[in-house]
């Protein structure tokens, strides 16, 4: 069963984000009221996941990053933001967190969260060994209107990147939800062709996501996912058969007014995970570059 260490200094608001993972059966909940409480409860016994408050005494939720990242960096680790934190939480994502929650959105979003981000981060060992001796890899896939597809895609993806140098588990873990989150983007907005409008709150999005998702002509429409991978650089390639996305739309403050929509975190953590992000083809495909940590080929794509 999955540990999850809840870390707030505030009582009320530790009970609430335990009260909400533990609606998740396979989940179990431990506490801790600040970083540096949470290191020790790590050190004795590492969970598989870290929530935690952004703002602390004694060590905030930043700090809090860093050293997980130093120090365990197979635990991933989710902060949940308070209005006005935003632009830290996106500097946490840079530094290594695996997300964030707006607390204004714990209740639709933090047990969903978790559970993607403790999915991703649980491969099998036997396969993991056997991945780190690829050499090189191309794939290509057409998910036809099903999100199921999206975790066992990403799942596979992650397997495929333990041949490319990322300095260590958390890396690959970042990546694996980057990915995620592209393709959540190309069906939101490119399938779906929700608007990307932060007048809409979170639980209006999801309702819309939901009557289009089986509506004509959104439900007919696949996305076309191709992946190359090798030992220097891994190009992603998220295809989607809409209307073009149009990133000049996004708030010129995304990272501000992403802390309090959920369903524009990804514009901000893909950028943070990547070294090259592009919006091709008319704003119909998302390219990405990653690359390993020593090497420094051009980024190409083929041509549209």
């Amino acid at each position: 069963m999955p540990n999850i260490l809840v870390v707030d200094d505030s009582a009320t608001d530790r009970v609430l984000a335990g009260s909400l993972l533990k609606q998740n059966d396979e989940f179990a909940v431990s506490y801790a009221e600040n970083g540096r409480d949470a290191l020790d409860v790590v050190r004795s016994d590492a969970p598989d996941a870290i929530v935690s408050d952004l703002q602390m005494p004694e060590m905030n939720g930043l700090e809090l990053v860093e050293a997980v990242r130093r120090d365990y960096p197979s635990v991933p680790v989710v902060l949940m933001t308070a209005k006005g934190s935003e632009q830290i939480a996106a500097e946490a994502l840079r530094r290594g967190a695996a997300s964030y929650v707006p607390k204004a959105s714990l209740a639709e979003s933090l047990r969903r969260t978790v559970q993607r981000i403790v999915t991703a981060a649980s491969a099998d060992r036997l396969h993991s060994r056997l991945m780190h001796s690829l050499d090189e890899c191309d794939c290509r896939f057409r998910l036809r209107n099903d999100v199921e597809m999206i975790d066992p895609l990403v799942a596979h993806y992650q397997e495929m990147l333990r041949c490319l140098p990322l300095g260590d588990e958390a890396g690959r873990l970042r990546v694996g939800i980057a990915i995620k989150h592209a393709l959540w983007i190309a069906h939101h907005h490119g399938n779906l062709e929700l608007p990307l409008d932060a007048s809409i709150d979170d639980a209006a999005f999801q309702k819309l996501a939901a009557e289009r998702r089986f509506a004509n002509p959104y439900c007919l429409r696949s996305l076309i996912v191709s992946a190359h991978v090798t030992g220097e650089q891994a190009i992603f390639s998220v295809t989607h058969e809409g209307n073009g996305i149009d990133i000049g739309r996004l708030p010129q403050d995304v990272e501000s007014v992403g802390g309090d929509h959920s369903w524009l975190s990804g514009f901000v953590f893909i950028p943070s995970v990547f070294d090259d992000v592009r919006y091709e083809a008319n704003g119909t495909r998302i390219s990405m570059l990653k690359k390993a940590e020593v090497c420094e080929e051009p980024f190409e794509t083929d041509a549209d």
